[in-house]
Order: structure tokens, then sequence, then C-alpha cells
């Protein structure tokens, strides 16, 4: 059985970092690609950052120099670090794992508030 753990998520002020972590387990997590996403209230979801199996990592635009995705497979994890956070960084994050198959994590709750 495939699983996709989030944590890390909360209340923050702007200014202020997070860093998201992601457990997966019943996957080859070092073949997998693993990406960030987010959905806001009304919002569609969106990419917020991608790291391939080799590494290489992808960001949107709105988030480069702010964000960091790494990979720890060692540990079966992937992780987002958030510095800089926005309140329109607001969402629900969600993990995704994909190589021969796409998989979701159930998400975790970034509130970025006074």
């Amino acid at each position: 059985q495939v699983q996709l753990v989030e944590s890390g998520g909360g209340l923050v002020q702007p200014g202020g970092s997070l860093r998201l972590s992601c457990a997966a387990s019943g996957i080859i997590f070092s073949n997998n690609g693993m990406g960030w996403y987010r959905q806001a209230p009304g919002k569609q979801r969106e990419m917020v950052a991608h790291i391939t199996s080799g590494g290489n990592t992808n960001y949107a635009d709105s988030v480069k120099g702010r964000f960091t995705i790494s990979r720890d497979n060692a540990k079966n994890t992937v992780y987002l670090q958030m510095n800089s956070l926005k309140p329109e960084d607001t969402a629900v994050y969600y993990c995704n794992a994909w190589w021969i198959y796409e998989y979701w994590g159930q998400g975790t709750q970034v509130t970025v508030s006074l």
C-alpha cells in the first residue's frame, strides 16, 4: 500500500519559515520524481516544486528564491523548505510521487497570517 504522509504545516507570520516533510512508503522512492503542489480556497491546485529521481529541480515562478525542494532517498522523504513566506502562500500543500503511477498525499495546511 502506497502512503505519502505530509507533516510540518501550521500557522506562521509573514516573513517566517516552515519546512514540510513527506514520508513515502510502498514505492521505490529513489525511482520516483517527487513534487509539492498547493491548493488555496477557490483556486486550482498548482505545482510548487518538483525534484526528479536524479535530483533536478523545478519551481513555480512565485516561489523561486524562497522555497527549496530536496530529497533524502535513505529516509524515503522529500522536503520543502519555505522561507520569506507571504499570505498568498496560504494553501493546503500536497506531496506527489510519480514514476509508473502517480500518487498523492492527504495534504497539510499552511497558513501565513499575522
